[in-house]
Formats: C-alpha cells, sequence, structure tokens
C-alpha cells in the first residue's frame, strides 16, 4: 500500500492511477488521517451485468434458398429503380 497526503495526490493524480491499474492500493492523507483509499477495480462478472448492457448475439437466420437477410437487401436495392 502506498500512503499520500492529499496534496501530494493531486500533483501526481495520473501516476497514482497507474499505481492502482498495476494492482497497488494508494491511501490518501488528509492533515495525517486517512481519507480515502484507492483500490484497483474488480472485473465485472456477466450476471452483475444488467442485461441492457451485455453484448447480444447476432441473430442468425437462413433461408431455404440460402441466402442470408443482407443478400436480400442487396438485391432489393439493386433491382429496384430509384
Amino acid at each position: 500500500m502506498h500512503t499520500v497526503s492529499l496534496s501530494e495526490f493531486r500533483a501526481n493524480a495520473s501516476a497514482m492511477i497507474d499505481r492502482v491499474e498495476h494492482g497497488e492500493t494508494v491511501r490518501i492523507l488528509r492533515h495525517g488521517k486517512p481519507v480515502a483509499d484507492l483500490v484497483p477495480a474488480t472485473p465485472a462478472t456477466p450476471e452483475k451485468i444488467p442485461s441492457w448492457k451485455r453484448s447480444i448475439q447476432p441473430l442468425e437466420y437462413q433461408r431455404a434458398d440460402g441466402k442470408t437477410l443482407a443478400q436480400l437487401v442487396i438485391e432489393e436495392r439493386e433491382s429496384t429503380r430509384y
């Protein structure tokens, strides 16, 4: 654990964040008393991520003739006249 005063933290915030990124804990003191601990973030597990933030898998749908939806859209665009 690395201990720094608040004024030192403010002057070297980027360096302190780099230490935390490498797994170290940084304790910040104000007037000699601890006020905060910077700790590395824990990775979010898929169960804790809200459903609206989870990545989705694209729908894999193929027709009987083997054409994908993208191919059908391209054919439609090429065949219609604008």
